[in-house]
């Protein structure tokens, strides 16, 4: 089984691609935009080291930890 990005998260990347300033939450971003629109793709080991960071970081938002979550939770198993 493999595990969809919402609409609401996929909502919430599409308005950080836009808006932040951060190149990190960009790449977890577009990441996460892909996977919305190709559900058999998974998030790479890079992506999911940076997707990690954000989490672990308090100087991140709410959003971003949203965004960067559903790309952990996507992680490919290689």
């Amino acid at each position: 089984m493999t595990k969809e990005t919402s609409k609401n998260v996929a909502s919430k990347a599409s308005e950080a691609l836009k808006a932040s300033t951060s190149p990190d939450v960009k790449k977890v971003a577009a990441s996460v935009l892909t996977q919305s629109k190709a559900p058999a793709e998974g998030t790479s080991a890079k992506v999911a080291t940076t997707a990690a960071k954000i989490l672990k970081d308090g100087r991140f938002g709410a959003d971003a930890k949203s965004i960067a979550g559903s790309a952990l939770s996507q992680k490919t198993k290689k």
